[in-house]
């Protein structure tokens, strides 16, 4: 099966969850070719129609997978090969780019949520499925906090709180982190931001707790890829943060009141230098989050839609 992936690149560069997924339908034995969008605003997804069908007469795939509902909604304007969209949370969540993505739920052949909270704001459940992106095992995987700590010459007994995004994105809600560490004595909060893969793996290792203080979110993979190595987590209730926590010890789901969030951290801190980590890891396997695991979720849809067409 051939499957053009249909996705903007930012900063240049294609989101690592969705080159990852990509990688694993590829080890399934499915070809797969891109086609990103490299001009910005609306007018650079339209002046790329004409390339896109290029590319398609040139790759002939059997099914379009486009990520993030604008990509699913240019992939349809054209008509020759059926679409996929997965919405990732920011299509739908701001108010802006929603309209674009309910147009993209109507005119795509199957829509894909990353969580279950989507797929209810969006209020369309026929011909959709809930497959959030899956972790690399292989790459975020559990290590002694003091290896970790001595790769990045951190202080191995003082308390380090990894906040889950970059202090500039609005979303991400940096006021609220700073906030509720300001009751905390001794703490360092680093930023998870302008990390390779490799240095975030180590960076969850070797962190006391990730903190998660953003309005919204669809599946974060940061929160997933922190349970993958046993990482305690502080999150606000976004995306499906609650469901893929549930039942973890050393994982803790906050309001965004700073005071509850302080004690929230209070608790993650104690359980993680009293020596303890998470069963993080055995959460996401059992839950299937694994990319191996989503791929296969991925490769039914798509015969399903190719069988029919």
């Amino acid at each position: 099966m051939k499957v053009l992936i249909v996705c903007r690149k930012k900063n240049g560069k294609i989101a690592p969850f969705i080159s990852e997924q990509v990688e694993s339908l590829c080890r399934l034995g499915m070809e797969c070719s891109y086609f990103t969008i490299e001009k910005k605003g609306i007018m650079g997804y339209l002046s790329s129609l004409p390339l896109l069908k290029r590319s398609i007469s040139e790759f002939h795939p059997d099914l379009i997978h486009a990520h993030y509902g604008l990509s699913g909604l240019f992939a349809t304007f054209q008509r020759r090969v059926p679409v996929v969209t997965t919405y990732h949370g920011s299509d739908i969540n701001e108010p802006f780019v929603r309209p674009f993505s309910e147009l993209a739920v109507r005119r795509s052949r199957y829509n894909l949520f990353v969580s279950q909270r989507l797929m209810d704001m969006m209020n369309h459940k026929q011909r959709s499925a809930v497959i959030p992106c899956g972790v690399d095992l292989s790459l975020f995987y559990p290590m002694p906090k003091r290896d970790a700590r001595i790769r990045l010459t951190w202080n191995e007994e003082s308390v380090y709180i990894l906040f889950a995004g970059n202090p500039n994105d609005q979303v991400k809600n940096y006021a609220l982190a700073q906030l509720a560490v300001l009751p905390l004595s001794a703490i360092t909060l680093v930023p998870l931001v302008g990390y390779s893969r490799h240095e975030v793996q180590v960076l969850l290792n070797a962190a006391d707790v990730v903190l998660m203080t953003s309005f919204h979110e669809g599946s974060p993979q940061v929160i997933k890829e922190a349970m993958a190595c046993n990482c305690p987590v502080v999150s606000t209730d976004v995306g499906d943060v609650a469901t893929i926590m549930k039942e973890v010890d050393g994982c803790f789901v906050t309001s965004f009141d700073p005071d509850e969030m302080a004690g929230k951290l209070k608790q993650a801190i104690q359980f993680s230098v009293s020596g303890k980590r998470t069963n993080g890891r055995n959460k996401i396997m059992q839950m299937g989050l694994d990319l191996d695991s989503i791929a296969m979720q991925l490769r039914n849809v798509y015969q399903h839609i190719v069988q029919e067409s």
